[in-house]
């Protein structure tokens, strides 16, 4: 049986598409759900149902103004969130990203909360105690 050369080379370039197209809704998905998980913070935050933070082992009640920051950062992670789902640039999906951690860092540091750091699992995050 003799296969043609463009048939079977075609074959696989569309077995390959096919697989990163699948892997790319894989990763896709996973960082909309990862960016949804800190729109959920920082709209709990903004809207008032968590009213105090732990900055240096203390528990701070989190300002209006501080309300407000949060107000800015979960309507940049669902701007982010609508950029990925529109289409997949990992290089500007990183931009957004880094964009979003300097924004965070930015708004962590006017409140002199030095815990969030890179890497920082749920401890990061503020934590939800009202007393």
């Amino acid at each position: 049986m003799k296969i043609q050369p463009k048939i079977a080379i075609i074959s696989r370039i569309e077995k390959a598409r096919r697989i990163v197209k699948t892997d790319t809704q894989k990763i896709r998905l996973k960082l909309i759900e990862t960016l949804e998980e800190i729109y959920n913070i920082a709209e709990r935050i903004a809207r008032g149902e968590q009213q105090y933070q732990i900055i240096n082992g203390k528990h701070v009640q989190i300002t209006l103004k501080q309300r407000r920051d949060w107000v800015k950062i979960a309507a940049y992670t669902a701007q982010v969130m609508n950029r990925i789902a529109d289409s997949y640039d990992e290089r500007e999906i990183d931009e957004f990203l880094a964009m979003l951690r300097r924004e965070v860092d930015e708004i962590t540091a006017k409140a002199g909360i030095h815990e969030a750091s890179e890497g920082a699992g749920e401890e990061g995050a503020p934590q939800d105690s009202q007393g």
